[in-house]
């Protein structure tokens, strides 16, 4: 897919969240909408082997969504990618539904449970070493917020995958600046991500979240035989693609009403017209 083609995909998975959330009346649309445009291009562009008739095929990539609370933006790429059937998702927030408010294995294309913060950068180390062990090629990519930066956990894993060079490991900071008490920097300040993390021994990279092209260069340069594990720090904007919701702290769990709803679906959509015509 080319860039263009991988925004106006992203657009379309934008228009799906909103009225998935809507109908829902439930989830975490802001961290949703920020992290999207990487999921999108993580599954179509980046992550390898995915295949929906073979969902643990053994040399597939690995993806662990660590900020698991934005399990509303991962379920609308796996139905993108054809693992997830339509009417399935739209049984979120249903009695009964496989589709819980955070990632579980009973849904198609998950690799693991996850949510707690602070937990899902060790699965994906775990991960990573497993396949160094088996010799095995395929690589593992773990999301997280920039809210869960505040975990101890998250320290210890880093050291450990410096100290086994997990080289086919990335992990992505979704760095919104925004998490449900208000600001990071107020709640526990983390802006001097890329100098720990390079003390830690990481490879760090930062990249524009909300730019689809910087994203697919990012990940693109990733030097996967550096013996290094590796950081991308993805700037972005809570409520990315809804002017309304955009950086407000609000919309970490906000509840679209039905006009908002209406308006955010029209405003994707003036978006999702001008980018089919300039392809």
């Amino acid at each position: 897919m080319t860039t263009k083609e991988l925004s106006l995909l992203a657009e379309k998975n934008r228009k799906r969240l909103v009225e998935v959330v809507y109908k829902a009346k439930a989830g975490h649309i802001g961290g949703d909408l920020s992290c999207l445009n990487v999921m999108t291009a993580l599954y179509f562009h980046v992550m390898r082997g995915l295949d929906p008739a073979a969902p643990k095929a053994p040399q597939r990539d690995r993806f662990v969504l660590s900020k698991g609370h934005c399990v509303e933006a991962l379920y609308v790429t796996l139905e993108a990618k054809g693992f997830l059937k339509p009417e399935v998702l739209d049984t979120l927030g249903q009695f009964g539904s496989i589709l819980s408010g955070h990632p579980t294995i009973e849904v198609p294309g998950i690799e693991v449970n996850s949510g707690a913060l602070g937990h899902g950068l060790s699965i994906g180390i775990g991960m990573a070493l497993a396949a160094k062990m088996d010799k095995k090629e395929y690589h593992t990519y773990v999301l997280m917020g920039d809210g869960e930066q505040g975990e101890g956990s998250i320290y210890e894993a880093a050291m450990a995958a410096h100290k086994y060079q997990l080289d086919n490991l990335v992990a992505v900071i979704d760095r919104n600046h925004l998490q449900i008490s208000g600001n990071t920097e107020d709640v526990m300040p983390i802006d001097s991500i890329r100098e720990r993390w390079t003390a830690f021994g990481w490879d760090v990279i930062s990249m524009n979240g909300d730019d689809m092209e910087d994203i697919v260069s990012t990940f693109d340069s990733i030097d996967y035989q550096n013996q290094k594990p590796h950081l991308i720090i993805s700037n972005t904007t809570k409520g990315r693609g809804v002017s309304f919701m955009e950086g407000i702290a609000k919309w970490h769990h906000g509840v679209l009403n039905e006009q908002q709803c209406l308006d955010a679906v029209k405003e994707i959509e003036d978006r999702i017209r001008r980018i089919e015509t300039s392809i």
